[in-house]
C-alpha cells in the first residue's frame, strides 16, 4: 500500500480540518479569511461588495428623492430637488457610483436645500473609502503573497545516503532558479512517522527533528547556487540503528522546509517538500552541478535531480561506528606489540 504523503512535493499540506464547531474565530480575523480564500471567491467577494453598496446607497437616494416629491416635479424648472437629473432608480443608482467612486461626470449633482443629503453624501464618502481601502487592501496582499516566489524554490526528486568523512549522512539537494536571492535562508528537517510509547500510548504522525546543522549554523544557507543538505546520523539520528534493508521496510517521511526573505520584496517566503521512505536512495550520491568558466561559475541545472551509485556499507550507522571503534583498537594494540619485537 502506497503511503499517505502529509506534505506534497510542491510543499501542500495534506491535512483538512473537520467537525469544526468555532467558526466564529474565522469571523474575527475576516481579512486573514479573505486572503487565505480561493481566487473565485475572493473576486466574487470584491465584485458583491462594491454592487451591494451601490445599490444600497442608490435605493437610500431614489428613497429621499421620492420622499421630497422630487420625481413628481421633473419638469418643473421652479422646483429645486435634492439631486439634480435624477429621475428615477437607475439614475439614484448612478450617482450612488459617481459618488462613492469619486468619478463626478457633473450631469447629476446634489443642491445645498437638502440636509438629508449632504448627510448621506458625507455617510457614503467615508464608508465608500473604507471599502475602497479593506478590498484594494485585501487584493494587493492576496496578489504580493510571496507563495509563489516558492515555486522557483527546487528540491532534489530524491534524498539519498552515503558516506561524507566515513559518516554516513543523509543528504538532499536544494537551489534556486531566480537571479534574485532569498536573504536569510535557513532550512530545517522533519521525520514524520508513527510511533508508540513504552506506555502503550499511539502517536500518529509524531514529529522529529532532524539535525541540518542547527548547532553549528549549518543551516544558514547562502543560496547563490545549489547546495547540498546534509544531516549526520550519528547517536542523536532517528536513523542511527537504520540499516539499508531496514530503510527500505520502513514507513516514514521526511519533511524539508526552506524559509527566506525575498530580496525583492523584503516578505518571508517558505518552500516545502518532502520524500517518502521509497524516496531515499542508499548509496548514492548527487553529481556536481558548477563549472567554471571564463569570468563566472556556471549551473547546471538539467542535472540538478541526478545521482550516481557510490560505494557504501549496507549497515547502520550505529553498526558502522561499532567496527570503526574495534578497528581502532585493534590499531592502538597492535602498535605497541609491534615495538616490543622490534
Amino acid at each position: 500500500r502506497k503511503r499517505q504523503r502529509y506534505v506534497e512535493k510542491d510543499g501542500k499540506c495534506n491535512v483538512q480540518h473537520g467537525n469544526v464547531r468555532e467558526t466564529y474565530r474565522y469571523l474575527t480575523d475576516i481579512f486573514t479569511t479573505l486572503v487565505d480564500l480561493k481566487w473565485r471567491f475572493s473576486l466574487l467577494i470584491f465584485i458583491l461588495a462594491y454592487a451591494l453598496t451601490w445599490l444600497f446607497f442608490g435605493l437610500i437616494w431614489w428613497v429621499i428623492a421620492y420622499s421630497r416629491g422630487d420625481l413628481e416635479h421633473l419638469g418643473d424648472h421652479t422646483w429645486t430637488p435634492c439631486v439634480n437629473n435624477l429621475n428615477g432608480f437607475v439614475s439614484a443608482f448612478l450617482f450612488s457610483i459617481e459618488t462613492e467612486t469619486t468619478i463626478g461626470y457633473g450631469h447629476r449633482v446634489i443642491t445645498d436645500t437638502c440636509p438629508e443629503g449632504i448627510v448621506l453624501l458625507l455617510l457614503q464618502a467615508i464608508l465608500g473609502s473604507m471599502v475602497n481601502a479593506f478590498m484594494v487592501g485585501c487584493m494587493f496582499v492576496k496578489i504580493s503573497q510571496p507563495n509563489k516566489r516558492a515555486e522557483t524554490l527546487v528540491f532534489s526528486s530524491h534524498a539519498v545516503v552515503s558516506l561524507r568523512d566515513d559518516r554516513l549522512c543523509l543528504m538532499f539537494r536544494v537551489g534556486d532558479l531566480r537571479d534574485s536571492h532569498i536573504v536569510e535562508a535557513s532550512i530545517r528537517a522533519k521525520l514524520i512517522q508513527s510511533k508508540q510509547t513504552q506506555e502503550g500510548e499511539f502517536i500518529p504522525l509524531d514529529q522529529t527533528d532532524l539535525s541540518v546543522g542547527f548547532e553549528t549554523g549549518d543551516d544558514r544557507l547562502f543560496l547563490v547556487s545549489p547546495l547540498i543538505i546534509s544531516h549526520e546520523i550519528d547517536e542523536r539520528s532517528p536513523f542511527w540503528d537504520v540499516s539499508r534493508g531496514q530503510l527500505e521496510r520502513d514507513d516514514f517521511e521526511i519533511v524539508v522546509i526552506l524559509e527566506g526573505m525575498v530580496e525583492a520584496t523584503g516578505m518571508t517566503c517558505q518552500a516545502r517538500s518532502s520524500y517518502l521512505a521509497d524516496e531515499v536512495l542508499w548509496g548514492h550520491r548527487f553529481t556536481p552541478l558548477l563549472s567554471l568558466e571564463e569570468g563566472f561559475y556556471e549551473v547546471d541545472y538539467g542535472g540538478f535531480h541526478h545521482t550516481v551509485p557510490v560505494p557504501t556499507p549496507a549497515c547502520s550507522a550505529r553498526q558502522l561506528a561499532a567496527a570503526a571503534a574495534r578497528r581502532d583498537a585493534h590499531l592502538y594494540w597492535s602498535i605497541p606489540s609491534r615495538l616490543d619485537e622490534a
